[in-house]
């Protein structure tokens, strides 16, 4: 049995993260607006990204690991940008400064 930990945009802009031994039934659920609270209120909702596992703790590993992300991490892992990725992963005192040039190498901001 594979496991999956998924995300959801909603119509509001906001991103849920979850986890699942079926995928399918539920983003059905989702859709349904009886299984989730937070996304009930925000349909519609898309499923945006997901990967599977296999076992539910991996799965549910993954959800813990990434829903405290920054919307900006998430959307960079949404959009597989793993450069992107990388720079929202630091901490910003770390990251290069891209407008005042203060510490270190001038680097773009993706």
């Amino acid at each position: 049995m594979a496991f999956s930990t998924y995300i959801l945009r909603c119509a509001d802009g906001r991103y849920y993260t979850g986890h699942t031994d079926d995928l399918e039934r539920r983003i059905a659920q989702h859709h349904a607006g009886g299984y989730c609270d937070f996304t009930a209120r925000r349909q519609p909702v898309t499923l945006v990204w997901s990967q599977a596992f296999p076992t539910r703790i991996e799965a549910l590993e993954a959800e813990r690991r990434i829903s405290p992300w920054s919307r900006k991490k998430k959307e960079a892992l949404i959009a597989g940008d793993w450069a992107a990725l990388s720079y929202w992963a630091r901490p910003p005192s770390t990251r290069p400064s891209t407008t005042l040039g203060t510490n270190g190498d001038v680097v773009a901001r993706p």
